[in-house]
């Protein structure tokens, strides 16, 4: 699992690294904001949206090779991003890029979920290293971007060399296990039954999540410099503690659902995510931070369920549910953010923001009728969904 989390940051480096170019696609190619967002959109959209189809090819079979040739495609094509001045060409790398994204995710959550044998814990660590990748993006580009221009670029294939390494001594690693792992997870499958309402639900209650936090994601920095009367650090802050939660959010989701279950847990989160928003709308001063830091958390504490609960009500298509959980319903978040920019041309900042406090409410309902599903590593002594105690798997994993 360690492997797995350190490779998993690797690949989702070039999530956030399309985001962090554009600066310097604008300052060195003259490249307008259109022109920039389209690149951002390629990478971004064909990694959520395709993500599923690579998930539908992982439940037909075990991809295992997927991890470290899509490690290497992700990388190959940001850096190759800077090579050239040809907008065409740099559209097209860096949607080899986002399908590099798309392959890995699946198959490597299908993986990750045998490695885990059931612990949620274990999960939130694999999830943890991609929201630690994500974060390292911007400043990996810039070190590398900013001292040599874009022709610097070839150099941000280093992160995707060493996710190949990481990915394939994962894979020698749990080879034996597997297999088995893989065999056992197909006769699990066989004779289980795919619960596609309740598994819409989730998703349903995923994409009002993404909203939320795509939308805060782009204008919490100027929303709380206007609401603090503060400089472009008070933003820049708001948007650190936002992030933070990444780092300790997925972790204690995976604690918190070992000891309470999954379904309660992710319940509370949305719970507290109106409460949060809300405070993030409706207070000034600096007591918003407070709440930027709840929302943080109610958003991040159920990242990494999501994905096992959507494994689990679609036990037959594993592949499927891990590309609709991890990459679809994010797309959606994207696809919203205009129109809150939209809105907030017309009106104001904070009228444009205060439709995401019902979003977690609405996300509530649609988990409220939700239960426990069944999880396949469960003993047979042990009935369907019940909570699973501590055990030595649910340690941090140490390197």
């Amino acid at each position: 699992m360690t492997l797995m989390s350190l490779g998993h940051a690797c690949v989702d480096i070039y999530q956030g690294a399309v985001a962090a170019l554009v600066p310097f696609f604008v300052s060195e190619r003259a490249y307008t904001y259109a022109a920039a967002s389209g690149i951002v959109l390629a990478a971004s959209l064909l990694s959520s949206v395709v993500q599923p189809l690579f998930g539908a090819l992982t439940d037909k079979w075990s991809l295992p090779w997927l991890l470290p040739v899509s490690t290497l495609a992700g990388g190959v094509g940001v850096a190759l991003s800077g090579v050239g001045g040809s907008y065409a060409l740099t559209l097209a790398v860096v949607a080899i890029s986002g399908i590099g994204v798309a392959a890995y995710h699946p198959e490597a959550a299908r993986l990750a979920r045998h490695a885990s044998r059931g612990s949620h814990t274990a999960m939130g660590w694999f999830s943890l290293g991609g929201n630690l990748g994500f974060a390292a993006a911007p400043l990996l580009v810039s070190a590398t971007v900013a001292a040599g221009g874009l022709r610097a670029s070839p150099l941000l294939i280093v992160p995707a060399l060493a996710g190949a390494a990481l990915s394939a001594a994962a894979l020698r690693a749990v080879r034996a296990a597997a297999s088995t792992a893989t065999a056992t997870g197909r006769a699990t499958g066989a004779g289980g039954r795919d619960d596609w309402a309740s598994f819409i639900k989730l998703s349903g209650a995923i994409v009002c999540r993404s909203v939320v936090f795509v939308g805060l994601s782009a204008f919490i920095s100027l929303y709380v410099r206007q609401r603090t009367a503060g400089g472009a650090a008070s933003g820049t802050a708001a948007l650190f503690v936002l992030y933070l939660g990444g780092a300790v959010g997925t972790v204690a989701g995976g604690k918190l659902a070992t000891r309470f279950g999954r379904i309660a847990v992710v319940r509370w989160s949305y719970a507290l995510s109106v409460l949060a928003v809300a405070g993030v709308v409706l207070v000034p001063g600096p007591p918003l931070y407070l709440f930027v830091a709840l929302t943080s958390a109610g958003l991040y504490v159920p990242f990494s369920l999501h994905v096992t609960l959507g494994q689990d009500y679609l036990p037959r298509r594993m592949g499927t549910a891990s590309g609709v959980t991890l990459g679809l319903t994010v797309s959606v978040g994207g696809l919203a953010s205009p129109l809150i920019g939209a809105l907030a041309d017309a009106t104001s900042l904070r009228t444009a923001l205060a439709p995401l406090i019902a979003l977690p409410a609405l996300g509530w309902l649609l988990l409220r009728t939700l239960n426990e599903p069944a999880m396949p590593e469960a003993a047979p002594d042990r009935p369907a969904g019940a909570v699973r105690p501590e055990t030595v798997e649910d340690a941090p994993p140490r390197p």
